[in-house]
């Protein structure tokens, strides 16, 4: 009993680990894309289309590449953890003179 209630808490810590750990476009099944509020089987047939030609540089790539994303849709699926080579969207890019004293 013991060894099953361990296995059920570790098997959840992982899931949640995973849940919490952001989901690349480049690297999503079609199933993991469609799990994302928002993404339905139109829009993640389209992203694996484009990402089939070559993977997504940036997230201006993905918006200009995929029909129906556009700055607002990309804030929420970054929202939702949705990253493009593991950065999140910014609707402006952070200003190198912002981190600046």
């Amino acid at each position: 009993m013991m060894a099953r209630n361990t296995f059920f808490l570790l098997s959840s810590s992982l899931v949640c680990a995973v849940c919490f750990a952001g989901l690349d476009i480049n690297k999503a099944s079609e199933a993991e894309l469609d799990s994302i509020k928002g993404i339905g089987p139109g829009t993640s047939s389209k992203i694996l289309a484009e990402r089939s030609k070559a993977p997504f540089r940036d997230w201006a790539d993905l918006i200009d590449r995929v029909q129906g994303i556009a700055q607002i849709k990309a804030a929420r699926f970054s929202a939702e953890g949705i990253t493009v080579n593991g950065v999140p969207y910014y609707a402006t890019p952070p200003s190198p003179m912002a981190s600046q004293p």
